[in-house]
């Protein structure tokens, strides 16, 4: 049995973030996720055999945009600072 998930990043704040993320994040991508990045759509798709595979990939994931969202919640204030 194959199971899948996706995770949708719905508004538009929210999508030029994610993409900026998950850009960054690609390169740590493993076999059982494709991401999808557009003007109108950025998601993550997630799939596996094993639902507790499942889970640990997507708790990893969302693990690594939290921190994602940190530094560029810290940039953004350092670019504030020295305006």
């Amino acid at each position: 049995m194959k199971i899948t998930g996706t995770i949708e990043f719905p508004d538009p704040k929210s999508r030029k973030s994610a993409a900026r993320i998950l850009k960054a994040l690609s390169p740590d991508n493993l076999r059982s996720m494709e991401s999808e990045i557009s003007d109108e759509r950025v998601a993550v798709r997630f799939h596996s055999e094993k639902i507790g595979s499942l889970l640990a990939t997507v708790d990893d994931f969302l693990m690594n945009v939290k921190i994602g969202e940190g530094v560029e919640q810290t940039l953004e204030k350092e670019n504030k600072r020295e305006v």
